[in-house]
């Protein structure tokens, strides 16, 4: 399976939450793993944003972040040029997606097509999990 993951998901590795242990299992099945390069400042502010409501720590966001950034390297990063960014702007007007999940679209959409390979969202956001079915990606979870 290739997997291309939002930041919804990925986060879900490493904040124990509903969907976490399906999506460790679904990256353990997966023979290639995609994320958006923006997905490394969304995850970040995703770590930030739970120790400032303090729902962790100092010590334990810092542990998440340290993890996160040992794992990086392993994901296949897709990079933003401009027309990943004008296909985005193009799939939030017509799906309603917010900027960034636009791009997340527009990410695993392009990949797919340069690929020639069926590409597998991950998402736990519901807008993006419709949209990403309505371009042609698998997607999963299989229900939200």
């Amino acid at each position: 399976m290739i997997l291309y993951i939002d930041t919804s998901a990925l986060v879900k590795r490493y904040i124990r939450e509903a969907g976490s242990t399906d999506v460790v299992a679904w990256m353990r099945e997966a023979d290639l793993i995609g994320v958006s390069i923006i997905t490394r400042a969304e995850v970040g502010a995703t770590f930030s944003r739970l120790h400032r409501a303090r729902i962790v720590d100092s010590a334990t966001a810092e542990q998440l972040l340290k993890v996160f950034r040992a794992h990086w390297p392993t994901y296949l990063r897709l990079q933003i040029n401009e027309a990943l960014i004008a296909a985005a702007e193009g799939l939030a007007w017509e799906y309603g997606l917010r900027g960034y999940d636009a791009v997340h679209l527009a990410s695993a959409s392009i990949w797919q097509e340069s690929m020639g390979e069926v590409v597998t969202m991950l998402t736990y956001d519901r807008q993006l999990w419709e949209a990403a079915d309505r371009v042609g990606l698998q997607a999963l979870p299989q229900q939200l």
